[in-house]
């Protein structure tokens, strides 16, 4: 509540503000109070249902003013609430279009009762805001279109510009804080929750956000928004040494998925009714469909030529994984042995004073615990070094740096080989169960 509220009195957004029965700048608390009232005079829970309700209501561009959308705002919501709910309207300016931001408490002020959503509000709120608007030589939308499942559109649907993905409001609200130039990367994420967006930091420091409006988080990596939006990247404008991420151009198509041919006859023989077998036979259809497509793409002429592919698309596969394993192994490597190398230079005064003091046990019983920690970094880095030259830290960090690099390049690789071997290993089990192959021998493509 108090973040959506803050959405709505963003200062850079807001054009006017009114309210009845609470002060904007404390409304989530002067909620929460009526609520517990309600809750101590009827013995009800509050946390049940709707906390409180936000009513959005846009104008053309140019047709109103801020204060007089405003006005129109709580005009209509006094006229929802009939007065007896708490409410404060938020009018924006930030769009191309004036808009209203109206939040109402779901509890009366009087503590009498709870507003429950009603089948068919939107149709009633919707002829109220009409009214009000006509009442006022305004226009309205005629005919408004609707979703199939009766919800009406977007005003920005209506009107023809389709709104942008939640993923491609996070790239812009990215570049728009990165153009702020913040100080520092926890400077760029207070910047995105002044933009509106929720922020939540998870283990390993992965960032996700949360556009308005959005119900589940994006998490900020180049696999999810696209090149140069990874948490490094963002770093590294921010200090300066690359430029803006730019928006992906073309977005690519959606990947075709084509699955393995039903067996009907033994699905039958298990039990399963008509039903299942008409959407088996469907389903068999599109599957084979899509094994046809992915022939006449791959110019694939013959068996041989497919099986060939298949096997080449799985020995990739699984090339990449052992590279990417292996590159993980020595990144890996490479920081256990730059944490040891910290540890040993932190505690190395402590041991050359315990040397000092002739191994005193008094000095030992002292230091034991930096002294533990000089042999355990010792010990490790004698293990990860076997033998060899311990280099410099300089080197060590450059070293991590490209190895992290490699890794984030394989990975995208090895996503995509996945993807392949997967499609060419269905599609060749499809045509294997067609010519009746799959049952005379083991494919050794679809065991592995």
């Amino acid at each position: 509540m108090e973040e959506r509220f803050a959405y709505g009195l963003n200062p850079q957004k807001l054009g006017a503000v009114s309210s009845h029965l609470c002060d904007p700048a404390t409304a989530a608390a002067e909620f929460l109070l009526v609520k517990s009232e309600y809750q101590a005079a009827t013995a009800r829970p509050v946390e049940r249902g709707a906390l409180f309700f936000q009513i959005r209501q846009a104008f053309p561009p140019g047709e109103v003013t801020a204060e007089e959308a405003n006005k129109l705002g709580f005009e209509t919501a006094m006229r929802w609430t009939k007065g007896k709910y708490q409410f404060f309207v938020c009018t924006h300016t930030d769009k191309g279009h004036i808009h209203n931001h109206i939040y109402f408490n779901s509890t009366a002020f009087d503590c009498s009762r709870k507003f429950h959503n009603f089948l068919g509000s939107s149709f009633a709120l919707r002829r109220l805001s009409d009214r009000v608007c006509l009442e006022h030589d305004l226009s309205v939308i005629q005919n408004p279109k609707q979703h199939s499942k009766g919800r009406f559109l977007h005003y920005g649907q209506w009107i023809g510009d389709k709104p942008p993905s939640a993923q491609q409001r996070g790239r812009l609200a990215i570049i728009a804080a990165l153009e702020k130039k913040p100080a520092d990367f926890a400077a760029f994420l207070r910047l995105m929750e002044e933009s509106g967006f929720a922020v939540k930091c998870g283990r390993g420091g992965v960032v996700s956000f949360l556009a308005p409006g959005q119900d589940k988080y994006t998490r900020l990596r180049a696999s999810t928004l696209g090149a140069g939006f990874d948490p490094e990247d963002i770093r590294a404008v921010i200090a300066g040494e690359r430029p803006l991420p730019e928006l992906p151009k073309n977005a690519p198509p959606p990947a075709r998925q084509v699955g393995l041919i039903i067996d009907i006859q033994k699905r039958m023989a298990e039990g399963k009714g008509p039903a299942y077998e008409r959407w088996a036979k469907v389903y068999n259809l599109k599957q084979m469909a899509a094994a046809l497509q992915f022939l006449q793409e791959n110019n694939l002429t013959d068996y041989d030529a497919l099986a060939a592919k298949t096997t080449a698309a799985v020995d990739r596969a699984y090339a990449l994984a052992g590279e990417l394993q292996t590159t993980e192994a020595a990144l890996s490597k490479v920081s256990k042995l730059m944490g040891a190398v910290v540890d040993y230079a932190k505690a190395r005064p402590v041991f050359d004073g315990y040397k000092a003091a002739r191994y005193s046990k008094k000095y030992l019983a002292e230091h034991e615990a930096e002294l533990a920690t000089y042999r355990a970094a010792r010990a490790a880095m004698n293990e990860l070094l076997g033998g060899a030259k311990l280099p410099k830290m300089d080197a060590l960090k450059k070293q991590r740096r490209e190895l992290a690099d490699k890794k984030k390049a394989l990975y995208a690789e090895y996503r995509q080989a996945q993807r392949d071997m997967r499609e060419a290993v269905a599609v060749k089990a499809n045509i294997d169960h067609l010519l009746g192959l799959t049952d005379g021998r083991t494919d050794k493509e679809q065991t592995r």
